[in-house]
C-alpha cells in the first residue's frame, strides 16, 4: 500500500457547500443512491428504495439501534452570561462529561442553571477540554432533558433544531438512549421498507454504538496513523453475534448499515468468530486495514478528512471511492448527515 494513504490530504475533496444537505428528503426512502460493484467497478445511480432488490434472502442485515438524545443545554452562568454545553455521557448517577461549546468560555468551575429545575455543578476542564457536570434536579433528569434539551445536529446544518428534527434525525429503529450524534446511515430506511426487507428473508439484527465525541472531533495529524481515535461504548447481543457467526460459517453475506455498525462488528471478532457483549472501542479503520466481518456497507457520503472517508476508503479500494465521490459532486447528490445514501458491494 502507498505511503501516500496514510496521509491526511489524501482523504480531502472539493465539495460545493450547497451539496450539504440542511434539511431531510421529503421520504425517508426516497434519497438517492449511489450503487457501487467493487468486483467490476461499475457505478449506478439508484434511488434508495431499491436496496430491496440488491438484497438477498439469508444476507445479515445489521442496524445500530442507538438512540440520539437532545444532548444540547443552554445555560446560564452566575455571572449572568450564556453557556452552551453537550452531554456525551453518564459517568456515574447525576454526573455526566461534557464539551462545553468554542466560544463560550468558562475560565472556573462553578454554578449552572439550565431551567428552573434543573441546574448543575461544571468542573475544571481536563486535558482534552472535557467537563463533569454534577446535576441537580427537583424533577426527573430525563424528563427534563426531554423537555429543555436541543438535538445535537452536527456544525454543518447550519440552522437550529425543529420539532421535526426530533422525528428524522433518529432512525425509525432507535431504541437505547445515548447517542449525541446519529448513525445517519439508518435514516434512510422507513417501516415499511424495513417489513419488505424482511419479508424477502433478510435476517434484520441489531448492534447498539453510541456515538459520542469522535464524530465532532477532526484528524489534525498529517499522518492518519498518528491519529487517535475516541472511544464509543458498543454492545452485540447474543442472538446478532449467533446470526453472524452462522452467515459467516454458510458463506451468507453481512451487510452493515453504517459505519457505526461496521466498527461494532469488527470490534467484537477475535478467533475466528464475533464475540457477545459490551465493551468501549477505539477501532481505526483505514486503508491497510483488514475487514474480517463485513462484507457490504450501506452508507451516507462523509466529511473530507474524516476517518469515516478513510474507513470506505479502507472497505471500497481508495481510488474506486475517490472516483464515486467525484461522480456524486458532479452529479449533485446531497451530503452528509441528511444526505444520500451508497452501498457498496462486490
Amino acid at each position: 500500500m502507498s505511503t501516500d494513504l496514510l496521509t491526511l490530504k489524501a482523504y480531502d475533496y472539493p465539495l460545493p457547500k450547497e451539496l450539504i444537505a440542511q434539511h431531510p428528503a421529503v421520504e425517508r426512502s426516497k434519497s438517492r443512491l449511489l450503487h457501487l460493484k467493487r468486483n467490476n467497478r461499475s457505478i449506478t445511480h439508484r434511488e434508495f428504495g431499491d436496496i430491496l432488490s440488491l438484497l438477498h434472502s439469508g444476507d445479515v442485515l445489521i442496524v445500530n439501534s442507538s438512540k440520539v438524545f437532545p444532548a444540547r443545554l443552554f445555560g446560564t452562568k452566575i455571572n449572568g452570561s450564556s453557556i452552551e454545553v453537550l452531554l456525551l455521557h453518564q459517568t456515574a448517577e447525576n454526573t455526566w462529561k461534557c464539551m462545553v461549546s468554542p466560544g463560550r468560555r468558562l475560565k472556573q468551575p462553578q454554578w449552572v442553571i439550565f431551567s428552573e429545575n434543573l441546574k448543575a455543578f461544571v468542573s475544571q476542564g481536563d486535558s482534552e477540554g472535557l467537563r463533569d457536570l454534577h446535576f441537580e434536579s427537583t424533577v426527573p433528569f430525563w424528563e427534563e432533558v426531554e423537555r429543555i434539551g436541543h438535538l445535537p445536529l452536527p456544525p454543518y446544518i447550519e440552522r437550529s433544531d425543529s420539532e421535526a428534527d426530533r422525528l428524522r434525525y433518529q432512525t425509525v429503529y432507535a431504541k437505547e438512549l445515548g447517542s449525541v450524534a446519529a448513525p445517519t446511515a439508518g435514516l434512510h430506511f422507513d417501516a415499511p421498507l424495513l417489513k419488505s426487507i424482511s419479508d424477502k428473508g433478510v435476517h434484520i439484527h441489531e448492534v447498539i454504538l453510541h456515538v459520542g465525541i469522535g464524530t465532532f472531533r477532526p484528524v489534525k495529524t498529517e499522518k492518519i496513523t498518528d491519529h487517535v481515535m475516541h472511544a464509543e461504548l458498543a454492545t452485540i447481543p447474543r442472538e446478532t453475534a449467533e446470526a453472524i457467526n452462522k452467515a459467516k460459517q454458510e458463506n451468507r453475506r453481512v451487510i452493515c448499515v453504517g459505519t457505526t455498525s461496521a466498527r461494532s462488528v469488527e470490534s467484537f471478532w477475535e478467533g475466528g468468530f464475533l464475540h457477545s457483549g459490551s465493551k468501549w472501542t477505539d477501532i481505526f479503520i483505514y486503508p491497510g486495514i483488514d475487514i474480517k466481518v463485513m462484507d457490504a456497507l450501506i452508507t451516507n457520503f462523509h466529511l473530507p478528512q474524516s476517518t469515516l472517508l478513510m474507513m470506505i476508503s479502507a472497505f471500497g479500494g481508495y481510488e474506486f471511492i475517490t472516483e464515486a465521490y467525484k461522480i456524486a459532486v458532479s452529479e449533485r447528490y446531497r451530503f452528509f448527515s441528511y444526505g444520500d445514501a451508497m452501498f457498496i458491494e462486490d
